[in-house]
């Protein structure tokens, strides 16, 4: 691989990137409730604070799984 496809694939991932960043950004805008959805965990304690966004990670996880396989769909064709 040279390093012009090298460059290439850098720079679709870093659009990749930004636009789940975009995305989550206006989703956050109109009101989607990230981090305080249920199955996302939080216990506060006097003293001590836990938060683990359980519910939140899947379903970003599941977005990020779909937006590469599309991506990657596309570009084997």
């Amino acid at each position: 691989m040279d390093f012009s496809t090298f460059g290439k694939w850098i720079v679709w991932l870093g659009l990749a990137l930004a636009s789940v960043g975009v995305i989550i950004w206006l989703a956050g805008k109109i009101g989607v409730p990230f981090g305080s959805l249920p199955g996302d965990f939080r216990v506060d304690r006097p003293g001590f604070s836990f938060h683990f966004p359980l519910a939140t990670g899947i379903i970003i996880s599941i977005f990020i799984t779909l937006l590469l396989n599309i991506l990657l769909w596309f570009f084997r064709r």
